[in-house]
């Protein structure tokens, strides 16, 4: 049984990279992912007479690659960086973006880089080829994936795509249940570019999307959209989902504790600073206009805060959200049923509420 391969809502938020690659990794390379430290900085001689100053603890450095470029979806890993919660937390930090051609999966198994970010059924199918991945905490509560129509068809749910065309990227998990859960058997299924061009010449076309962009893209041009969210229609893994693997948890667990709880502050500054943070973001991703990065904060705060983060805080994850969607891809063929869930997330280095 073959995993898929799972394209992000842009051209591709998680690279494809095939099962053969997947396993030819294997656990050859998850070799404990061993922290660098950073050198500490000097400390001044003490002025005669003068008690010596301490010394200062050195940081461990560490990497983590997100899912794309620097974006709002982003916000509290860069808050995290930018108001130097990581430092704090004795972390020398470096984010390495995501993009075309980038697996967080591949970079995290091979030790290149201690976390990375992805989304919950991603770490399923990782550990179906043999990679051990665990998730340590999931910035979206509600996934923030679906298919944009335009406003006027009137399209109100999934069945109402059967008949159009529908872009779409190929593999990928939540259109193999859309497809069996709403008998969308007249849909003509064309590939997903990233380019909305088609979209807009044709007004019966629906197209993947990411509700905290495209939307707001479309909107500048006076084109008015609907979303209609995976996750209101049955297919909702965690989103965002920051990992590691196994034997770097098991021999670093200070470091993944303190790399969790400054995320999860990093989340908490950024929801009412998200202004303050987007210029450093922008550094990272220039063609990211700041207005866009406002409307992508303010969209997605329902996503991030809202459901169980409401009370546990962010970050937080269920065993029956994990299982649910274990038997979901169970169900359309896509996850063996004898991967555990169970394995493949913690919920033990958040911060406690």
């Amino acid at each position: 049984m073959n995993s898929p391969i799972l394209p992000g809502p842009r051209t591709a938020r998680s690279p494809a990279s095939s099962v053969l690659a997947l396993l030819l990794l294997g656990f050859s390379i998850l070799t404990g992912c061993a922290s660098k430290t950073a050198e500490a900085p000097a400390t001044e001689a003490p002025k005669s007479g003068g008690a010596a100053p301490a010394a200062e603890k050195k940081l461990v450095a560490v990497t983590q690659v997100t899912n794309w470029f620097a974006e709002p979806e982003h916000g509290g890993n860069y808050a995290a960086l930018a108001k130097g919660f990581y430092k704090e937390a004795g972390l020398d930090m470096t984010i390495q973006p995501g993009g075309p051609g980038v697996s967080a999966t591949q970079i995290v198994a091979s030790g290149k880089a201690q976390f990375g970010m992805g989304q919950a059924d991603e770490i399923l199918f990782a550990r179906q080829n043999g990679i051990p991945l665990v998730a340590i905490l999931a910035a979206f509560q509600k996934n923030p994936q679906g298919i944009m129509v335009h406003k006027d068809q009137n399209i109100k749910d999934i069945a109402g795509l059967n008949g159009r065309k529908v872009y779409v990227g190929s593999g990928v998990a939540y259109w193999e249940y859309m497809k069996k859960a709403y008998k969308l058997d007249a849909v003509q299924e064309l590939k997903y570019t990233g380019s909305l061009a088609n979209f807009v010449s044709d007004k019966t076309a629906a197209t993947q999307v990411y509700l905290t962009s495209e939307p707001f893209t479309m909107k500048k041009q006076g084109i008015e959209t609907e979303v209609l969210l995976n996750a209101d229609f049955g297919y909702n893994p965690y989103a965002n989902v920051m990992f590691t693997t196994e034997s770097f948890l098991k021999e670093n667990p200070e470091v993944v504790k303190s790399f969790v709880e400054a995320t999860v502050k990093g989340w908490d500054y950024y929801k009412d600073h998200a202004s303050e943070i987007h210029p450093s973001i922008q550094e990272k991703n220039p063609d990211l206009p700041i207005e866009n990065m406002d409307y992508g904060a303010e969209a997605q705060k329902p996503l991030v805060y809202g459901g169980d983060a409401e009370t546990k805080g962010v970050g937080y994850m269920t065993m029956e959200r994990w299982d649910a969607l274990a038997k979901q891809l169970v169900d359309i063929g896509l996850l063996k049923a004898d991967v555990d869930p169970a394995k493949a997330f913690t919920v033990e280095y958040l911060p406690k509420k």
